[in-house]
């Protein structure tokens, strides 16, 4: 039987959309140093501090309790993935759990050594921050593409659409029992 439930609250879809778009505007069209870059910049860390309070105070699958990767959920989930298995679970699997923290990450890096260029005299026009910035920068380039794509993937593999969850906040949600071997 199929339902649909709901997964994703307001504030982690506006989170995701936020931090989306704010890096494609960065990274695309807005130069380093230049007002709107920063500006751009200081509101994608503000929300990406929110995110991380929030996944304590939160549950359902904005929780860090419900999907850190621990090593256990990753061992299970790559196994299931080499045996040609789905992993079906409301919320991200595991290892799009560990490709969001480190998203995040590198998003928090930008934002750090962004700050550090910008706001810190003693690293005004160091080249190796300025150099740090762009490497990450273009790390999270490809961990985005990394996310598109998988979306994609598992979009097609589980026969649902699951970007379309993070606009409605809801998806599908077939069986409730066992949702990680369906």
């Amino acid at each position: 039987m199929t339902t649909n439930v709901k997964l994703w609250d307001p504030l982690v879809r506006l989170f995701h959309w936020s931090l989306a778009l704010s890096f494609f505007a960065n990274y695309f069209f807005t130069e380093e140093g230049e007002d709107w870059h920063r500006w751009i910049g200081y509101y994608a860390f503000a929300w990406l501090l929110v995110r991380i309070v929030w996944g304590f105070t939160s549950g359902g699958a904005a929780s860090w309790r419900e999907c850190w990767p621990t090593a256990s959920r990753l061992k299970s989930h790559l196994k299931l993935l080499v045996s040609g298995g789905v992993h079906r679970h409301l919320g991200h699997s595991p290892i799009g759990a560990l490709v969001m923290i480190m998203m995040m990450t590198a998003m928090f890096g930008l934002g750090i050594s962004g700050y550090m260029m910008e706001e810190i005299d003693m690293f005004w026009g160091e080249d190796w921050v300025e150099n740090l910035h762009e490497s990450i920068a273009n790390i999270l380039a490809a961990l985005v593409s990394i996310h598109i794509i998988a979306a994609i993937v598992e979009s097609i593999r589980l026969g649902e659409n699951l970007p379309l969850s993070m606009v409605t906040g809801k998806r599908k949600n077939i069986s409730l029992r066992n949702k990680s071997h369906q």
